[in-house]
């Protein structure tokens, strides 16, 4: 098997494991994050050393953690734990992006990973019990405690002492057995001693996400509360252009070839974001809406296929000089987040509006 095709093989399941995410989210991000931890081992095995692995795992990981925050506003009937979820995740973004700007390692020290585990506690409780159990008070706790005792010792490990797993079962013979050691100890810990002091289960095991609200689970009752709520300047709209417009930044110092402003970047994302949002609010007035996510998602890439060009020839004055691949690539990032986010804001907005009584009501 030659490298390029493993090389490539890696790159695409990493791209489409995300995808499953939102229906799958505990199996699928736990694949994601296995996926994560050994495709270098993968490449090392066949010979390869990807250049600037560094960049091209932090853009991976954004990849599917941006869909994981994603499946947060689908899935989370929570909205305490949503807030945490989008602190987390936006406060990691910032970094990333400072980190790809300045090629500090410590920044990623500095603004850990904390969304992605705390996504999995999250789904972790949500297959037995439900959610709306637990208080602010409770999902900040479990955000601090991963934050403090996983992942500021994880990232040290990783981006500071540049340490690898595999690597170090290698070199050190006690690792492995301390390690085995280590994990066994915790999980008779979790069994015999929080196991028993857990309340009952609400409900068998659950893998899949749950039903979406009755009152918003088609594409047609998500346009309508679009086109009654939304504005095409809004906090919605700025929400998506930092989601899109960071993710971007990362790819765009991540790419080889890409030779772009990273401020003329993220402005030309917004611009796309506000011309997205003005059509798909006039698309929603009108009641037009695809329950096919595959259809929105043709639509949204098809449009800014014709965007693209447009704003290539009219800013170029003619024939422009336009990068193809690179173009193309954006363009298909951009409309998988965009047709995801509209998809599924309107669905955690009607659940913060539908609890608004109850919880005035406290």
């Amino acid at each position: 098997m030659s490298v390029e095709v493993v090389f490539w093989g890696v790159v695409l399941a990493r791209f489409a494991l995300p995808l499953l995410i939102p229906m799958f989210p505990l199996p699928a991000i736990i694949a994601c994050l296995l996926l994560d931890g050994v495709d270098q081992t993968i490449f090392q095995t066949f010979g390869y050393d990807p250049p600037n692995y560094q960049s091209y795992d932090k853009a991976m990981d954004v990849f599917y953690l941006s869909i994981a925050y994603l499946a947060t506003l689908r899935n989370w009937t929570n909205h305490d734990a949503v807030r945490i979820g989008r602190f987390l995740f936006f406060f990691r973004q910032v970094g990333v992006v400072a980190f790809e700007l300045s090629g500090a390692r410590v920044l990623l020290l500095l603004f850990p990973n904390t969304f992605e585990y705390f996504f999995i506690a999250y789904e972790g409780v949500r297959t037995r019990r439900n959610p709306l159990r637990y208080t602010f008070r409770f999902w900040v706790l479990v955000a601090g405690a991963i934050w403090i005792f996983v992942k500021l010792p994880q990232e040290y490990w990783i981006h500071i002492a540049q340490l690898d797993l595999t690597d170090t079962i290698r070199d050190v013979p006690w690792f492995l057995p301390a390690l085995v050691v280590a994990v066994l100890v915790l999980l008779a810990v979790v069994y015999f001693v929080v196991r028993p002091r857990l309340s009952p289960a609400d409900w068998n095991w659950r893998f899949r996400a749950d039903p979406l609200p009755e009152g918003i689970d088609d594409a047609r009752q998500r346009a309508a509360y679009q086109a009654a709520h939304r504005k095409v300047l809004d906090t919605t709209t700025l929400e998506k252009t930092f989601l899109i417009g960071l993710i971007s930044v990362i790819y765009g110092e991540v790419l080889p070839g890409v030779e772009s402003n990273n401020l003329e970047l993220f402005l030309g994302i917004a611009v796309f974001v506000v011309i997205n949002a003005a059509l798909g609010l006039w698309a929603a007035k009108r009641g037009y809406s695809w329950n096919s996510v595959l259809v929105s998602f043709g639509i949204v890439f098809a449009t800014n296929v014709v965007l693209v060009v447009l704003a290539d020839v009219l800013l170029s004055r003619g024939p422009g000089r336009l990068h193809l691949t690179d173009a193309l690539f954006f363009v298909l990032l951009f409309s998988v987040l965009t047709t995801l986010y509209d998809r599924y804001r309107p669905i955690a907005d009607y659940r913060v509006a539908a609890s608004a009584p109850t919880e005035a009501e406290h």
